[in-house]
């Protein structure tokens, strides 16, 4: 999994080194106001595929495929229902959010506008294939989606490199890159699935109700969509404080998105690894072996946010310099990336212990631990520091954030038989 998601970051960071280099900083700053957007399908993605594993984990732990099946199905239904939402939002909301996110910068908003609206027009592919990579990765498949999702991602930065260098598309060639490289993933799951006998059958999609357990899903994954979204909510107040400030600035910050969302990924694989093991052993009544698995996730989570925490206080301007030599904007994003990262090490470990939760059918918990700190603490704390002091301490807003979450978490684990049965 981790192999998974590190080639999906890689794939964003090389794509900013393209836009940045190749197509300029106002583009890089462009596709930066986009990352709301995007984190928005992101969270989706979550909230179908997320909720549908947390549910199929524990049937086929308990050996009932059919009913994994009746989950897969419904999960696809779902997916459809929620990109009609995605577009209805984006008819409805497009032409005011962009120009609000710019802060008055109209030459930002026409790049940002064709960016996003092939990613949205894209949104059932990326749903879609969310949900077929979770079940196989339910399934103990995660050696396959790991192969393939390295040969989609390559794919997909020779397909940037074809339409931003020779064709000379721009933000749009970076979009239809990467919806050109979904709709591969997905018709390479789909072979997958149909060649192995011992995976939940196509015919399940044919044979079961597209509108079957919703509910279910969505209080299972909403907790996790929701902390996605939250990400996005950040990020948009983030740029609303820094208004029609430079350019420079603004592309600095989309580069650091970029960056720690390439540090993410491995870190939600660990998760969405101990997720899996967790709700298997659970379905299975082997909740020792669970406890295990937390504990094992939560300890390869911290270490490696130890590292993203070393580069990100001592690499800054060495990393922004990989994605424009404009002046300014490798030295803008130094301060921000160490701002930013001074106390990641505490969230992988929170994160890994919220997946744990959510595979135990404990959406509460789970709730508690993703969605307080991007939904209240951050935006809570960008607001009040950009107001008192500027625009510059705004930053300080992270790390103050995830100490308040982690002593959060701490007082839930120490709080006795609580995090090891089921809800």
């Amino acid at each position: 999994m981790a192999v998974v998601m590190s080639t999906g970051g890689l794939l964003s960071v090389v794509d900013g080194i393209f836009v940045g280099r190749f197509v300029g900083p106002d583009a890089l700053a462009a596709v930066s106001l986009s990352f709301p957007v995007v984190m928005l399908l992101t969270a989706l993605s979550t909230l179908a595929g997320g909720g549908m594993a947390s549910l199929a984990a524990r049937h086929l732990g308990a050996g009932d495929k059919a009913m994994a099946g009746r989950v897969f199905a419904g999960a696809h239904g779902l997916a459809l229902a929620l990109s009609a939402g995605v577009w209805l939002l984006a008819w409805l909301l497009g032409p005011v959010l962009l120009p609000l996110l710019a802060g008055g910068n109209t030459a930002l908003v026409a790049p940002a506008r064709a960016y996003l609206a092939i990613l949205i027009l894209g949104a059932p592919l990326q749903l879609a294939l969310s949900v077929h990579a979770d079940l196989l990765r339910s399934e103990g498949r995660a050696g396959v989606i790991a192969l393939l999702s390295v040969l989609v991602n390559l794919l997909n930065i020779a397909a940037n490199a074809l339409f931003i260098l020779w064709l000379d598309m721009g933000v749009a060639g970076s979009a239809l890159g990467t919806v050109l490289a979904q709709g591969l993933g997905l018709a390479l799951l789909l072979g997958v699935r149909a060649r192995d006998p011992a995976l939940v059958p196509l015919a399940a999609l044919a044979r079961e109700s597209w509108r079957r357990g919703w509910a279910r899903m969505l209080a299972l994954g909403l907790p996790l969509c929701l902390s996605f979204i939250g990400m996005a909510l950040v990020s948009g107040v983030v740029l609303l404080m820094l208004g029609g400030s430079d350019p420079v600035v603004i592309a600095a910050y989309g580069v650091a998105t970029r960056l720690l969302g390439f540090a993410f990924l491995p870190l939600m694989a660990i998760a969405l690894a101990v997720q899996s093991i967790s709700g298997n052993n659970a379905g299975a009544g082997r909740m020792a072996r669970a406890r295990a698995g937390l504990r094992l996730g939560a300890g390869s989570a911290g270490l490696w946010c130890l590292l993203v925490m070393a580069l990100g206080t001592f690499a800054g301007e060495a990393l922004g310099a990989l994605f424009s030599d404009a002046p300014g904007v490798a030295e803008a994003l130094a301060p921000i990336l160490r701002m930013m990262t001074a106390l990641y090490v505490v969230s992988g470990p929170v994160l890994v212990l919220a997946m744990h939760c959510q595979a135990l059918g404990q959406p509460g918990r789970t709730a508690l631990l993703t969605l307080v700190k991007p939904w209240l603490l951050t935006p809570a704390l960008i607001l009040t520091l950009s107001t008192a002091f500027g625009t510059q301490a705004l930053w300080l807003a992270f790390p103050l954030a995830d100490a308040l979450v982690a002593l959060m978490a701490l007082v839930l684990v120490t709080r006795p038989n609580r995090m090891g049965e089921p809800a």
